[in-house]
């Protein structure tokens, strides 16, 4: 299979989005969950067919996007799902919240699992939550994933990856419960590590959650970017239990590359959850965007080769992170993720202190996001984006290697 080719920096540097717009041109923009490859041929003449025909007004229901989406899940993750249940708004960002307000009555408690995303904190406080933290457990450490240790994927027996060593700490997660968490904002598969959570595990949520009365909110944005041999295991399949309790939600925008053009999707499967869909105002569909929802429906459709290719060049551009550390800056260590193109590196060993991107920003000018935005679990840590060329790859270890030495 033909691997994909990022976009020269020189192109690259004339988009207007925000990955390269927040720093100047010296720094190397490793940060945001932005891909640096061309569109899909498929989503690029879907979008332009949208421009062409003016067809810019506000969308009219989710069209062929649900159904478009239901034959993707099924063909990809085995997850049968009636059109007529699917939903669509602005983004994942949107849709987590909006959800959230429908959950919850202000002060009630969420759980979610740090480190997570760091707008996860945000959509808690925005629908009127407060956050209940129940961390990461990391096998290795023997505890919460603070104090993480990890390898590059190079030389000795092998990577250590994210499943053998991350899980959820499912008898945390039931203590919260049965404190009066209401609801669990889970991450699956969970930024920033890269970690698929396995099916018997979302069935454990699943119990959990119809024993205490607890609603499920299910973030899974980055299920298409799951890397052979991991399995994709959206919530909703796992049991009837789950679709009970369960709303999940999901886009093209991180596998295709689409986070601009706004579509999201929301799936509900049980006659609760779908009154739970039912009940948020008219305007949460009716911001969904026209490019975003014909570029969506053209990456479910015709973009399933484009996403392989994409998965086999994301394969590669993580073994040549592990190699590029393992030479040049060994001090630094990650565990080969299972999902999506986002990199957990510990920055522990070079005594960088609890935020080494301010050092990569300011001395070796390669911008990461920040540990510590994911949750206090992140001391010491840094994310990485490394859909990009290997040349730019290569050229951000050296910058950061030549600081540490």
């Amino acid at each position: 299979m033909d691997l994909l080719r990022a976009d020269p920096l020189s192109v690259l540097r004339q988009r207007t989005s925000m990955k390269w717009r927040a720093y100047p041109d010296d720094v190397l923009p490793l940060f945001v969950a932005e891909m640096d490859y061309p569109l899909a041929a498929p989503v690029k003449a879907a979008m332009l067919d949208v421009i062409e025909r003016s067809d810019v007004g506000y969308i009219s229901g989710s069209g062929e996007l649900a159904t478009a989406f239901a034959a993707f899940a099924e063909a990809r993750w085995g997850w049968l799902i009636d059109p007529a249940n699917v939903r669509t708004t602005t983004d994942v960002s949107v849709a987590a919240v909006e959800a959230l307000r429908q959950a919850i009555a202000p002060g009630e408690r969420v759980v979610i699992a740090p480190p997570v995303y760091p707008p996860f904190f945000e959509y808690v406080a925005e629908a009127g939550g407060v956050v209940v933290e129940v961390p990461l457990l990391d096998s290795e450490a023997g505890g919460a994933s603070g104090s993480l240790q990890g390898n590059n994927g190079a030389g000795g027996s092998g990577p250590a990856t994210t499943e053998e060593r991350w899980s959820l700490d499912l008898e945390g997660v039931e203590r919260a419960f049965a404190a009066g968490a209401t609801t669990f904002l889970l991450c699956n598969p969970h930024n920033p590590l890269g970690l698929v959570h396995t099916r018997e595990t979302l069935e454990r949520v699943a119990e959990l959650a119809e024993k205490y009365g607890v609603i499920v909110v299910s973030d899974e944005i980055h299920g298409p970017l799951v890397h052979d041999p991991a399995n994709f295991t959206p919530f909703l399949s796992v049991s009837p239990a789950a679709r009970e309790v369960g709303i999940a939600l999901s886009s093209a925008s991180k596998g295709w590359n689409l986070a601009g053009a706004k579509c999201a999707i929301m799936v509900a499967q049980s006659d609760r959850m779908l009154g739970l869909l039912e009940r948020m105002p008219e305007e949460v569909g009716m911001r969904t965007s026209q490019l975003g929802l014909h570029g969506s429906i053209a990456a479910f459709t015709d973009g399933v080769p484009w996403l392989d290719a994409l998965l086999a060049t994301l394969s590669t551009s993580s073994a040549l992170l592990g190699e590029l550390l393992e030479e040049h800056l060994s001090a630094v260590t990650f565990r080969q993720p299972q999902a999506s193109y986002l990199a957990w590196l510990d920055f522990s060993g070079l005594g960088w202190g609890p935020a080494p991107s301010i050092r990569a920003l300011d001395e070796a000018k390669v911008a990461l996001s920040p540990g510590l935005d994911f949750g206090s679990q992140g001391a010491g840590f840094a994310r990485l984006n490394f859909a990009c060329s290997p040349e730019v790859l290569t050229e951000a270890v050296t910058r950061l290697a030549r600081v540490a030495a």
